[in-house]
């Protein structure tokens, strides 16, 4: 509750207005039907004249008026107050997430934190706002008319005796049967949404290798396993509801023979035995309310658990030990000491294997070597997406866990394997770099990373809106756009993931000679494929299976070092 707490203090006005309105409906209910069977007894005695009946009229009505106010503000109160709870408990899901490290990310899949980001918290929103206009209207409505048909005769009471017990037990089945069938509806609905993002995502390799029926077949594959198992859940709701209202239809009846013959043997007034019954309604329906909130909990109390498992998640990379939180990268000096590092912490087989290395600062530094043999993985320590499992990298002879993240992240410029590009203008993706670059040089940069020629081509130039992923530029194009986008960071330490790799290879000589004008103060680190790209550096490494093999200049390797003669070979033919 403590946590909880948090989202409902900001709007307690609401979660107690809310409640207060409904009990107000409440009382009006509890007075209803016996200001109805009082009219209906003097009725029957001839007691009943145009004054008073126009006097218990207009009393019902002022009642009624009432308790119609009551009713539409607890329901405004309860709107107001969920939707509020809801978009602050998803502010801080989100908030989380960000924080989350490449390793948090990994235990939870994307379709799961979206579902739990909107699915869950709507379920959880949903639920606050029924407790807030059932959980005191439900309980007070049962016992303010228990306490009302009591007091009209307690004798015909005596059926309660019987149908509350059972209708109590119907709730108990529903809480213990409901909980763990809509765990695993919600935990379907994640496997759904998970493919059905990846197939949007990637919807252009899906058709370019024709998968469209494989990917079909796994979404009805997805589709029927959620189906299944949402009517697995909702059987529950489906039998409970023509259950209760068996019982509270026999109840009814039951009511009727007794009182019926109470009446005959005049022990009862015609009128009590209306206000009886419609008190026998009132107490039913409250406990059919009742269980329709537990059967609503029990989805939405599989869905906070899904929630907190995310707000609960620990953070396995964060600033918080942080030494020196003000420093910034100056020099874009980098160190590895005997770096090693597990992605599966289990896992005897090292990605990296005790790597030393010193790159001075300022310098060009390619990295070559096989696919998987971990250069990506090296490079990822720098800015910290992950920390290493024994050693230490540092950047200008401080160890990175040292930095504040913020600071750290901001010295250094990344184009990542996988170009992203979001959804809005040329111009507000490379912003990204440094939102409050002007125009000029926002031009600037992507002339050196060779953009601004396609760029201007386009009929609305820097303000083209590029779609989510940048599905409407090719493959160069975008690569060209990543690369301006850090080159407007201005970074001391510029990384380049194979990120020339769909661009020619004249184009590429003409970015590298950008970069070595641009960025002349900066530390340039290059991962390629291409030997091209990498044999003009101050320094190359060769890697092969997580270990370092060779590091020196191009003749120097190429002299010195098998494995770099090889790839060379492989390319040039053998030819210098």
């Amino acid at each position: 509750m403590k946590r909880w707490f948090k989202y409902i203090k900001p709007y307690l006005p609401y979660f107690i207005l809310g409640p207060v309105c409904m009990l107000v409906e409440v009382a009006g209910e509890a007075v209803m039907p016996k200001l109805l069977g009082l009219m209906i007894n003097k009725a029957g005695s001839g007691e009943l004249t145009s004054g008073s009946s126009l006097g218990l009229m207009a009393l019902m009505i002022i009642i009624a008026l009432i308790m119609m106010a009551g009713g539409v503000g607890g329901a405004y109160f309860a709107s107001k107050a969920s939707v509020n709870f809801a978009a602050d408990l998803r502010a801080d899901i989100y908030g989380k997430i960000q924080k989350f490290s490449f390793e948090n990310i990994d235990k939870f899949s994307t379709g799961s934190l979206v579902t739990r980001l909107t699915n869950d918290v709507t379920q959880v929103q949903n639920l606050i706002n029924m407790l807030m206009r059932m959980a005191l209207r439900a309980p007070g409505m049962m016992i303010a008319s228990l306490i009302m048909a009591i007091m009209l005769k307690p004798k015909l009471s005596v059926v309660f005796a019987v149908s509350i017990p059972i209708m109590l037990v119907a709730v108990g089945f529903i809480i213990k049967t409901g909980f763990p069938r809509f765990s695993i509806m919600q935990t379907k609905l994640d496997k759904l949404n998970s493919t059905v993002q990846e197939n949007v995502t990637n919807v252009r390799v899906v058709k370019s290798f024709v998968r469209e029926d494989y990917e079909t077949d796994k979404f009805r594959a997805a589709n029927r396993d959620l189906r299944y198992t949402g009517m697995s859940a909702l059987k529950v709701m489906i039998f409970m509801q023509p259950v209760m209202t068996l019982i509270m239809n026999v109840t009814v009846v039951a009511v009727v023979l007794i009182g019926s013959r109470l009446v005959l043997n005049t022990e009862m007034l015609p009128g009590d035995l209306s206000s009886f019954i419609m008190y026998v309604t009132q107490i039913l329906m409250s406990l059919v309310m009742v269980t329709f909130m537990f059967t609503f909990s029990s989805r939405a109390l599989a869905s906070s658990k899904r929630i907190k498992e995310v707000l609960d998640e620990p953070i396995t990379l964060s600033d918080e030990d942080a030494k020196d939180k003000d420093r910034k990268v100056e020099s874009g000096d980098i160190e590895f000491r005997n770096v090693s590092f597990r992605y599966y912490k289990n896992s005897e087989d090292k990605v990296l294997d005790g790597i030393s290395l010193k790159i001075p600062g300022g310098s060009t530094v390619g990295i070559i070597g096989s696919t998987g043999c971990g250069k990506t993985t090296l490079i990822s320590m720098i800015p910290r997406l992950y920390d290493c499992d024994e050693g230490e990298v540092l950047v200008d002879g401080v160890n990175v866990r040292d930095y504040s993240l913020v600071n750290l992240r901001d010295g250094i410029g990344m184009v990542l394997q996988k170009n992203t590009l979001f959804s809005g203008t040329v111009a507000e993706n490379l912003r990204w770099g440094d939102e409050e670059a002007d125009d000029e040089t926002v031009k600037r940069m992507a002339e050196y990373a060779q953009a601004d020629k396609f760029i201007s081509s386009f009929k609305e130039g820097y303000e083209t809106v590029l779609d989510q992923g940048g599905t409407n530029v090719s493959g160069g194009q975008k690569q060209r756009l990543c690369i301006a986008r850090a080159l407007l960071k201005q970074p001391k330490i510029l990384i380049l993931d194979d990120s020339t790799s769909a661009v020619d290879t004249a184009t590429e000589a003409m970015i590298r000679r950008a970069f070595r004008e641009e960025l002349q103060g900066s530390t340039k680190i290059i991962i390629a494929q291409r030997i091209s790209s990498v044999m003009e550096s101050d320094m190359i490494i060769v890697m092969n299976d997580g270990k370092i093999t060779g590091i020196g200049t191009h003749d120097e390797l190429l002299e010195g070092n098998v494995e770099y003669r090889e790839i060379y070979e492989s390319q040039t033919g053998g030819k210098s």
